[in-house]
Formats: C-alpha cells, sequence, structure tokens
C-alpha cells in the first residue's frame, strides 16, 4: 500500500534580517495511510515549519511533500487549496474559531468552504459533536466557552468533512488534563473508527503516546530517541 504522506529530503530556511536560519534540514519519512504518528521536539525544532509544508501552508525550498499521490511543488496555488479542502483537516494550538460564529457555524463552515451543503450527515454532526461533550454548547459563540470547549469545536470542524488526513500542531498546548484527554480520546477514535490518518506535532511525550509511532525532531533534522536529551518514555494509553 502506497503511504498516504511521503516527505522526501525537505528543506527550509528563513531569512531574518541578514542571517538565514535552517528550520527543516533534510527531512524524509513516510505515513502510511490509516496511521497515527507523533512528532515531538522542543520548542525550535523545525516541528511546525514541517507541520505547515505538510498542509502546503508553506513551500519547501527543496526536497518533496506528496500528499496521496500529489506532489505540492507540481500543484498551483488553486490545486493546493483544492487538495487542502478535500484531505486535510487541521487542529491548530490556537483555536482560531470566528468570534462573531456561534460553535454550530464554526464547525458548518468548514463544509461551506469544502462545498458541501451545510445539512449533508447531520447524523454523523449529532455524533461527533455529542462524543466531544459539545452537543449542548453549539448556540455559544467562542467568548462564552471554556478554551477546552473551544478546541473541541476546533477539532469537531476539522473532523467534520472525514477527511483522509488530520493534521493537528500541538492540539493539548493549552488545554488542562481532562480536555486533553477529550481531545486525544477523539483524535486516536476518528484515527480508529474512520481510517483517518493522523499526524499530530507536540513536545508533550504522553500525547505522543497516542500514536502508533514517535519521530523525534531536532534542530531541524530527524533524529533517534536517544539522540533527543529532551525525550522521557511514557506509557501509552
Amino acid at each position: 500500500m502506497a503511504a498516504i504522506i511521503q516527505v522526501e529530503n525537505v528543506t527550509k530556511t528563513y531569512r531574518i534580517g541578514k542571517v538565514d536560519v535552517p528550520a527543516v534540514q533534510g527531512v524524509s519519512f513516510e505515513v502510511e495511510r490509516g496511521e497515527f504518528v507523533s512528532v515531538v521536539g522542543p520548542s525550535g525544532s523545525g516541528k511546525s515549519t514541517l507541520f505547515y509544508m505538510l498542509g502546503g501552508l508553506t513551500r519547501a525550498d527543496s526536497g518533496r511533500v506528496v500528499i496521496d499521490g500529489e506532489d505540492f511543488a507540481r500543484l498551483t496555488d488553486a490545486e493546493r487549496t483544492k487538495l487542502r479542502k478535500k484531505k486535510i483537516g487541521f487542529v491548530f494550538q490556537k483555536f482560531n474559531l470566528l468570534p462573531t460564529l456561534d460553535a454550530r457555524s464554526n464547525i458548518q463552515i468548514a463544509r461551506d468552504i469544502a462545498g458541501e451543503h451545510a445539512d449533508r450527515d447531520p447524523e454523523y454532526f449529532k455524533h461527533v459533536t455529542s462524543l466531544l461533550g459539545i452537543d449542548k454548547r453549539l448556540d455559544h459563540r467562542p467568548s462564552e466557552m471554556s478554551g477546552g470547549e473551544q478546541q473541541r469545536v476546533a477539532l469537531a470542524r476539522a473532523l467534520i468533512n472525514k477527511p483522509a488526513i488530520v493534521l493537528a500542531d500541538e492540539p493539548t498546548g493549552n488545554l488542562d488534563t481532562k480536555n486533553s484527554q477529550i481531545v486525544l480520546s477523539m483524535l486516536r477514535r476518528s484515527n480508529k473508527e474512520l481510517g483517518q490518518t493522523v499526524l499530530m506535532i507536540t513536545h508533550n511525550p504522553e500525547a505522543a503516546s497516542f500514536g502508533d509511532r514517535i519521530l523525534h525532531i531536532r534542530d531541524g533534522q530527524l533524529v533517534t530517541p536517544d539522540e533527543d536529551p529532551q525525550w522521557s518514555p511514557h506509557v501509552a494509553r
């Protein structure tokens, strides 16, 4: 079976003033369809830059990022946007909810952007919001919700179109233990029950343990656990 995510020797360097700062340096890996992969590393390790390249939100300077057979480097901006809408659901540490919309509309907007009818598969909408414990909060705006509730709305938005791939960037970074467990359990459930491929960026070993496999990134390169001095393995699930 062909990998749904293929990363081949990708590099990314940022120019800050007169200084070139390498963020990702020759990273290569594959993620099989239906895998849950965690990418761990300290702040500044390059993991968020990698996330943005995987989502087609920024271009690699060199190398290839192939999503379900589509090479981002060969696509136009419009084609990359279409691929993201069709294949990828995003979960960010900052919830990125629209403050003037209630929770229901913040979730439904993902369907509108993807060109789906807002009432498509209402049972699935009920199923997801119930599992996330936000079914009674759908008429509330973000300012009327806790941080944990807002992140659960953001996760529902990412899942509502049943994307093949879910990319999560520090999804529990702003959450307490209880809400972190809810979000991680839902990511795991979507992976197992819907067959969605999940790639999660995190600095938290306990969160990382929810994955089937863990990749370590440090100073822009993949390393082994033994080469990552900040890594302290936790018992999975």
